[in-house]
């Protein structure tokens, strides 16, 4: 019997690899910023990322069998990454059906609209995360419901955007632990890192996307305050790469296979673009923070990265 040969969308399975295991591994890499988040925010960070993750679960299983009758796929575990993914870009006071909404559209029109996974132009957690900002501004923006008094109020980007507090003010240190004010999975930097080392450890990512973004955004602030004649050349860098999302969208978000560049050089030129649009939109933009957006632009901008930056065919002369 002659073999046959199947064409499918990216991600390919090569080797012992399976999408299973890699979506395993990202929410193995997740759990530290959970842990730290809960330990923050209190129990109901548990409560919001369960209701993402089900109602993630739900909608995909549901849209896969009534409207594309079609086998289920919720046992590969990428609903279960968008779902955590979307909880971690919400504030931990939020309504719990917005949440519901949120998943609705990274699902339905993030993901399942284009065919499902590997052919979602957009990451789908940022999707909803984007849709739910737009639609929901206030409940998006609002920092205090569910809050201990501690952590009550404003994020910092956007104090010191607005010019409440100076960057020399922020304690680094409480930054870096995950005693600040935030979206869920913004806090605890250290928490991150780990589980971004833990993905390079496991090769489900490589350096290229996460350095070039941080990187990127630390020159361009250290050139920003150098050029105003300011005295935070090495604090303000540091800053911009602990707060607001710029680990959690570097790290976890960025990376998504089906949505960032195939090759290392398209990568690096991803990663930068991600970081002067972030730094562009937060330090000149309405928003205090400009990650998801950045990420949004550049994944439109992923095929024609794709198409200039091809790998040469192998026989062919330089």
């Amino acid at each position: 019997m002659a073999t046959k040969i199947f064409a499918a969308p990216s991600p390919h399975v090569h080797g012992g690899e399976s999408t299973r295991r890699i979506m395993g591994d990202v929410l193995l890499a997740l759990v530290p910023a959970l842990a730290v988040s809960t330990y923050y925010f209190g129990l109901r960070v548990l409560m919001i990322t369960a209701v993402s993750v089900a109602a993630c679960v739900i909608f995909e299983y549901l849209i896969q069998r009534l409207l594309f009758r079609s086998r289920s796929t919720i046992g590969d575990l990428s609903a279960v990454v968008t779902g955590v993914l979307l909880a971690f870009n919400v504030p931990v006071g939020i309504p719990w059906w917005i949440v519901v909404v949120g998943a609705l559209v990274a699902i339905g029109i993030g993901k399942m609209t284009f065919g499902g996974l590997g052919c979602n132009p957009f990451n789908p957690a940022l999707t909803g995360r984007i849709f739910l900002l737009i639609a929901y501004p206030v409940q998006m923006t609002d920092w205090t419901t569910g809050v201990p008094d501690a952590l009550s109020g404003s994020t910092l980007l956007n104090d010191v955007k607005t010019g409440a507090v100076s960057v020399s003010d922020c304690d680094f240190m409480d930054m870096f632990a995950g005693n600040m004010n935030g979206s869920m999975g913004e806090v605890g930097a250290l928490a991150l890192i780990l589980g971004g080392i833990y993905l390079l450890w496991r090769k489900v990512i490589t350096w290229h996307i996460p350095v070039s973004i941080l990187g990127t955004m630390a020159i361009f602030a250290a050139c920003t305050v150098m050029g105003e004649g300011g005295s935070l050349v090495y604090e303000f860098p540091l800053f911009h790469i602990l707060a607001g999302g710029a680990l959690l969208g570097a790290i976890f978000m960025a990376t998504d296979y089906s949505t960032s560049p195939m090759t290392h050089k398209g990568m690096l030129i991803y990663g930068v673009c991600i970081g002067l649009l972030t730094m562009i939109i937060r330090l000149w933009g309405a928003y205090p923070e400009g990650m998801s957006f950045a990420i949004f632009i550049m994944n439109a901008a992923t095929p024609l990265i794709n198409k200039y930056c091809r790998p040469k065919r192998f026989g062919t002369k330089k």
